[in-house]
């Protein structure tokens, strides 16, 4: 199998669409054939619930004990933590024990790391990993941008949002200069965008601040009620209105995800010549 490509979809702030574009782009993939592993990275545990686990923290087996088991010195056997999806990819759940987890890191040696260690002890079976992560820039999303080859970045359809991606791109850059050389933006791309005016404006602003410096994607993700639902329908947009404008938008941004992916593995193929 080739090199898989793990994604962390990361944005400090909360509410820009980072579970629903983890499991949307996750369930593209799958259609596209590829198999892929989701991870959820964050205590509230939005994208388990998604996933039809509705009660996250009253799992068992989670993210949390997993990670445990590495700061432990030991890797899970059998790996019970993963779950399969009905749309044909695998998912890590998380739940609130992961907020003990981050607090815990603290006084670990090599902390930032433990993620990027589990996954590395899975990621073998899988083409792409997607890390989603909490709104924050703390531990957890340290260990993210750790574990990954790229940052995905969703940013909403709006001025103040857009403003204060400067610390998130800071963050990244430390994380690439300091833990993970390898690391890169594979792109930004605009979330909760309707047809007014001002968010065309908001979107042409996006790219022309920040298109010289970042890769902005051409996927621009809608607000549709149908987009909305996809976290109570145990289903992606794909399954639940696949002809729909949201359904479109999350195709091509999967497009895009499957061209700096492939842009990856030839570089790596590049590498061990």
């Amino acid at each position: 199998m080739t090199s898989p490509n793990v994604i962390a979809v990361v944005n400090q702030k909360g509410g820009v669409g980072k579970s629903t574009t983890v499991y949307n782009v996750g369930a593209g993939l799958a259609l596209e054939g590829k198999k892929v592993l989701l991870v959820d990275v964050d205590p509230q545990g939005d994208l388990t619930k998604m996933l039809g686990q509705r009660k996250p923290h009253d799992l068992s087996v989670s993210l949390a004990n997993v990670m445990n088991d590495v700061v432990a010195g030991k890797l899970p056997q059998g790996h019970p933590e993963i779950m399969h999806h009905h749309e044909g990819f695998d998912f890590v759940p998380g739940n609130r024990a992961l907020s003990a987890v981050e607090v815990g890191l603290v006084n670990v040696m090599s902390r930032e790391t433990v993620l990027r260690q589990y996954v590395d002890s899975v990621k073998r079976g899988y083409d792409y990993v997607l890390l989603d992560c909490r709104p924050s820039l703390g531990m957890l999303v340290i260990n993210a941008l750790t574990a990954a080859d790229y940052a995905l970045v969703p940013v909403q359809a709006d001025y103040l949002a857009a403003e204060d991606m400067t610390e998130l791109i800071g963050t990244v850059q430390s994380v690439k200069r300091q833990l993970n050389p390898k690391l890169q933006i594979g792109g930004v791309f605009l979330t909760m965008a309707n047809e007014t005016k001002f968010r065309r404006d908001v979107i042409n602003s996006v790219r022309e601040s920040f298109g010289p410096h970042l890769p902005v994607l051409q996927a621009v993700i809608p607000a549709t009620v149908r987009l909305a639902e996809v976290s109570t329908a145990d289903k992606s947009i794909f399954a639940h209105e696949p002809k729909g404008k949201a359904a479109e938008a999350y195709r091509n941004l999967t497009k895009e995800v499957l061209a700096f992916g492939e842009k990856q593995r030839s570089r790596s193929a590049d590498l061990s010549r």
